[in-house]
């Protein structure tokens, strides 16, 4: 009876989570990104809400409502491969590149490049079907207009 007692002010373990779609996909692989070197800071949160806004057209509520949902995902997640693969097989190579310049934005948003989050980026490329030149690529342009702020 003390076990249903305490069963019924916990949260159902059971949340249904959306299949994700390239949005989320990415959102995911963002949010692994970030949270990567164990310090998911606020700052990278806001980054992530702003790339969401800005990449899916959402305003700030809405981009933080897809962010929470891509928190979910990620901690239930699959591979890193999966989203990945996910990315390259719903998306033209025009949205897969601006989902490789999107992780980059948040590895180089700390301005502390943690090999964790290098390697999620890598394992996602390979998977969004992208070469090596197109990441080094990627982490440039990012690492351009970080510093042209």
């Amino acid at each position: 009876m003390l076990k249903k007692f305490f069963q019924a002010f916990r949260p159902p373990q059971t949340e249904h989570l959306p299949d994700p779609d390239a949005e989320l996909a990415l959102g995911a692989l963002m949010v692994r990104v970030a949270q990567a070197d164990r310090d998911y800071k606020l700052e990278e949160i806001s980054l992530i809400d702003r790339i969401l806004a800005r990449l899916y057209q959402h305003n700030a509520i809405e981009a933080a409502k897809v962010r929470a949902t891509c928190e979910k995902l990620h901690a239930a997640a699959p591979d890193t491969d999966t989203f990945g693969k996910l990315i390259r097989e719903t998306t033209d190579l025009n949205e897969r590149l601006a989902a490789l310049d999107a992780l980059w934005e948040v590895v180089l948003a700390d301005g502390d490049t943690d090999e964790g989050e290098v390697k999620i980026v890598e394992e996602a490329r390979v998977a969004m079907g992208l070469s090596f030149n197109d990441s080094k690529s990627a982490r440039e342009r990012v690492q351009s207009r970080l510093e042209a702020h």
